[in-house]
């Protein structure tokens, strides 16, 4: 295995915008989108420059604010960093929306679309036009609005810390400790965390509130009954409806929480508990300690690009080159954002990976989902367009989630011990297993919401224990705690940050396993068929990218029933 470095990627040449050309105020970028808007198309060659143009310019911004977003998170305290990025929020960003609209309307009847033969210009086409059908140039100042709204809950859960021992930690150090053998650490921290988090669960009621009037106007600003039916049509959903998601929670609800009961009442089993506690969850089983696949970030990294490269050489390269070019934050530190994510670099087309690593399994995972997110950015970074890059959620989430089972035979790089692995590859597969239904809580728990704009707080936590016990388990006891039960909900950044992107996770799930399924049975085809389907990045239906990759696009019962008695086996040859 080379350890060599990759040939570092470079940018484009800025043909349109010019090489130098830096943004330091709306003005600096008039010109260029008045030139757009103005420039006259008289044949296909000269749309496909406009386009070309156009793609240049939006990977400039998309780049730009990345930066900004990113440091911003790496450092939420930084009110230099707090102020680039609401600039580009509320002095670039309402401007865009309104050029946007603008220049889609410009091409959208153009006469010379049907001589686009290239493979991306329909998928282009149909989002152009939704996008028309929905625009509202009320809604402009109400979007900046949400998403100066939406970084607070960034900063709130940014600042939250606990003092366990007398040192004062961040709660992702702190829930390394729900992994402990001695049951009273484990309480401890349990509670510390939950008291922690309840203390700010009226500010990010009142948040939420906000948020969830703010968009209800936007969604019926635009000629919807509410905001749910609005994202379907702005997050481009033309291959499923909100009854496939409703299906899928029906489906998960039949297929999968009786495995969850199972499970539960053989840990409450195994740990001889009576009864079983929300911090006896994590715990391995048997009372062994926790794993620990790595010390540090860099140790993390290293072994991840060891593990990336057995699979595919090609795979470590694209880690390699991230790791040159500094394009990772990965370790848990005070003043961080919380969660991770590997944002996509547009022009350079290497993306960044951010996360909150401690040392715990969890972390490995992470790593190895986003270097998933990350191995898709590379491969997709030459295609033609900006737009053929950005797939939907459900893609780039079938990206991340196939990558955290398809290395499963290389994880002996973070565990030398045969146990230790069998351990590790036991608890990733049981939590895929807790995934599915929590996936189906949060997805329905927000169809609810948005259904039901005008709730109160109490009607909120309310349904939302509803909806939590008709997906979780009847084992563990959650007596005495049922406060910190209903407010679950505030620690999933998405319902504050990013509304409806949840369920992508469930499809994408369910299409990971199938991939893992198809790489089980024939590795060098599973491997070829997954990045066949990366490499289409959005150039073609997401039906279609799921039969690139030889899976099922399906949230029938049968189909999860199918899957998950897949799983249910590989965890059962584990076990022996």
């Amino acid at each position: 295995m080379s350890n060599t470095t990759p040939a570092i990627p470079t940018r484009s040449k800025r043909v349109f915008i010019g090489e130098e050309f830096d943004l330091r105020k709306w003005e600096d970028l008039q010109p260029l989108f008045e030139n757009l808007k103005d420039r006259e198309i008289n044949s296909v060659d000269e749309l496909k420059h406009w386009f070309s143009d156009r793609s240049e310019l939006e990977s400039y911004l998309s780049e730009n604010f990345a930066w900004r977003y990113i440091r911003q998170t790496c450092d939420t305290a930084n009110q230099g960093l707090i102020n680039a990025l609401q600039f580009f929020i509320t002095e670039i960003q309402p401007k865009l929306a309104e050029y946007s609209n603008a220049l889609d309307k410009k091409v959208v009847d153009s006469p010379f679309w049907t001589e686009l033969k290239e493979s991306g210009f329909e998928i282009v086409h149909r989002g152009m036009k939704r996008g028309i059908e929905i625009f509202r140039e009320e809604n402009i100042p109400l979007f900046t609005e949400a998403q100066t709204e939406e970084r607070k809950y960034g900063a709130i859960a940014g600042a939250m810390t606990v003092t366990l021992d007398g040192e004062e930690i961040t709660l992702q150090r702190a829930a390394d400790r729900l992994q402990s053998t001695d049951r009273a650490v484990r309480e401890e921290a349990w509670t510390a965390i939950s008291n922690r988090r309840y203390e700010d669960h009226e500010k990010l009621d009142e948040l939420l509130n906000k948020l969830v009037e703010l968009r209800n106007k936007i969604g019926i600003n635009a000629g919807f009954d509410n905001y749910r039916d609005y994202m379907f049509a702005a997050m481009g959903r033309f291959d499923y409806t909100p009854q496939d998601c409703f299906d899928f929670h029906a489906s998960v609800k039949k297929a999968i929480v009786p495995l969850l009961n199972e499970m539960a009442a053989a840990r409450k089993e195994a740990l001889q508990v009576n009864p079983l506690r929300p911090w006896d969850t994590k715990v391995d089983p048997k009372g062994l300690a926790p794993l620990k696949p790595f010390e540090t970030g860099e140790e993390l990294l290293d072994k991840t690009i060891k593990c990336f490269s057995r699979l595919d050489p090609f795979l470590g390269d694209c880690l390699r080159i991230m790791k040159t070019m500094k394009h990772l934050d990965l370790e848990s530190r005070k003043g961080k954002a919380p969660g991770g994510y590997n944002y996509p670099l547009d022009e350079i087309g290497v993306p960044f990976i951010f996360m909150n690593a401690t040392s715990n399994l969890r972390d490995m995972i992470t790593l190895l989902h986003e270097g998933g997110h990350a191995v898709h950015s590379l491969v997709t970074r030459d295609l033609a367009l900006n737009a053929f890059k950005h797939t939907p959620s459900e893609v780039a989430e079938l990206a991340s989630m196939s990558m955290e089972l398809i290395t499963m035979d290389f994880w002996d790089e973070f565990f030398e011990n045969e146990d230790d692995l069998k351990r590790a590859k036991i608890q990733h597969l049981e939590s895929i297993v807790e995934t599915l239904p929590w996936v189906a809580t949060v997805d329905k728990f927000q169809h609810w919401m948005y259904e039901n704009p005008t709730h109160t707080p109490t009607q909120r936590t309310d349904k939302w224990v509803e909806i939590y016990n008709e997906f979780t388990d009847n084992v563990i006891d959650w007596t005495g705690l049922e406060d910190k039960r209903k407010y679950l909900w505030q620690r999933q950044l998405h319902i504050y940050e990013v509304p409806f992107y949840y369920i992508e996770y469930g499809i994408a799930q369910l299409g990971a396993i199938g991939v893992w399924k198809n790489y089980r049975e024939n590795p060098e085809k599973g491997l070829k068929g997954y990045l066949d389907a990366l490499k289409l990045g959005y150039t073609t239906p997401i039906t279609e990218i799921y039969q690139k990759a030889n899976i099922p696009f399906d949230f029938s019962e049968k189909n999860i029933t199918e899957l998950i008695q897949f799983v249910h086996k590989e965890l059962s040859e584990l076990k022996k």
